[in-house]
């Protein structure tokens, strides 16, 4: 586990909000120099508190109307390996997301489409057809709120 300070935290809490802003902005808004605002970032980036930094898409605007939760259940787990699946899935453009969780499927996927004929086109062409795939329950996103903020 990483040691936070409040400062660190408030830092976090910060980027959360709005990733794009510098070093010297975030110094001023916690009162902190922009070297030091520079050192602690660096050192929440090799820490590992800062995975990555990455673009939100309005999928909406980008012509991608329909979101669907997947629930896939491997058919026979002994014969295709979760390698050789997530390998496969995470192939497909359509796929956000590839959870392998813990429960009623081995994975959950996020699919984004254009309309639900092309979701329809992505899951019998693509999906369906991955190794090992038993079983699939659809969920359709109606909204989504999100919680901006680290923990």
């Amino acid at each position: 586990m990483i040691d936070l300070d409040e400062t660190d935290r408030a830092l976090l809490r910060a980027l959360a909000l709005d990733s794009t802003q510098s070093a010297g902005a975030l110094g001023r808004r916690l009162g902190l120099s922009q070297p030091a605002t520079w050192r602690r970032l660096r050192r929440l980036r090799e820490d590992g508190a800062i995975a990555r930094e990455r673009l939100d898409l309005d999928l909406s605007a980008l012509g991608f109307g329909v979101t669907v939760f997947l629930g896939i259940s491997l058919a026979a787990k002994g014969r295709v390996s979760l390698a050789d699946f997530e390998r496969a899935v995470s192939a497909i453009p359509e796929v956000q997301t590839v959870q392998h969780v813990l429960g009623l499927y081995d994975y959950r996927l996020r699919v984004v489409a254009r309309d639900l004929s092309d979701f329809e086109r992505v899951l019998r062409r693509r999906i369906m057809t991955l190794p090992g795939v038993g079983a699939v329950d659809a969920n359709v996103l109606l909204s989504e709120e999100r919680l901006p903020g680290p923990l």
